[in-house]
């Protein structure tokens, strides 16, 4: 099989309906099927050059406000201990309220209380930002830290496990998952998603693009403008679902 019979494989199954992720997987397979059977010969593998299709860069449903605050506070409110779910509660206002990746929320050492208008947030490629703080997240990590049986040290994490240690960002992810689960939310409505949901509410509340990127820290303006078509498509929907011609049009 050379290249130009795996393009037109690809190009026959794109046909057919496969979509560009699953085309990618397919190929994939091929690739190693190929060098399976190759190695079985005892050849060379050589594979032939084919580039995987692009995948479209997408994005989940963004929550409506009144679901993202359901979520943390029925997040808080099944936690284990009441400690916990004060934890839980400040950590997923952040994602909503900050648009913190979870990574960022877990890395937050215990000095940055007293915790003022705004928060150094060091994200990924260590890159830093300043991201502002409402009222309602500051009154969330402070009742947090006022519960917590743990000593919060200054250079140690700010959020803490059951045991005192650092928080595994996996138990965010299931607290998360119970919550949607609980209220019939939709599984898209991930913990990475709050955060989707903040820049999405943002932009169409009329948040300049640049201002956006600063507050996400993305490293380029392209990784922000994606959110631009979520909120069109946002805007479309209700249109579609509001306007009386809209049917027809």
């Amino acid at each position: 099989m050379n290249s130009q019979d795996l393009r037109a494989f690809l190009a026959e199954r794109r046909r057919e309906g496969l979509g560009p992720a699953s085309a990618a997987r397919e190929l994939s397979a091929v690739r190693n099927f190929l060098g399976f059977v190759a190695e079985q010969q005892g050849g060379v593998v050589q594979l032939p050059p084919t580039r995987a299709p692009r995948r479209p860069r997408t994005l989940p449903r963004p929550a409506a406000p009144d679901e993202a605050v359901a979520l943390a506070e029925d997040a808080s409110e099944a936690a284990s201990q009441d400690w916990i779910g004060a934890r839980d509660l400040a950590i997923l206002l952040l994602l909503y309220g900050a648009g913190l990746r979870v990574a960022e929320a877990l890395s937050l050492s215990g000095s940055a209380r007293p915790i003022g208008q705004s928060l150094r947030i060091t994200g990924k490629r260590s890159k830093t930002r300043i991201v502002p703080i409402i009222p309602a997240i500051r009154e969330a990590i402070e009742a947090y830290a006022g519960k917590c049986p743990w000593p919060i040290e200054r250079d140690g994490p700010l959020f803490l496990g059951a045991r005192g240690g650092p928080l595994n960002p996996d138990l965010v992810r299931r607290a998360v998952a119970a919550a949607r689960r609980r209220l019939g939310l939709p599984d898209s409505l991930t913990p990475h998603a709050l955060r989707h949901s903040f820049a999405t509410h943002l932009l169409a509340r009329g948040a300049d693009l640049r201002a956006l990127q600063e507050l996400l820290g993305h490293a380029s303006l392209s990784s922000t403008q994606i959110y631009t078509a979520v909120d069109a498509a946002r805007l479309l929907d209700v249109y579609r679902h509001a306007h009386p011609r809209a049917q027809n049009g």
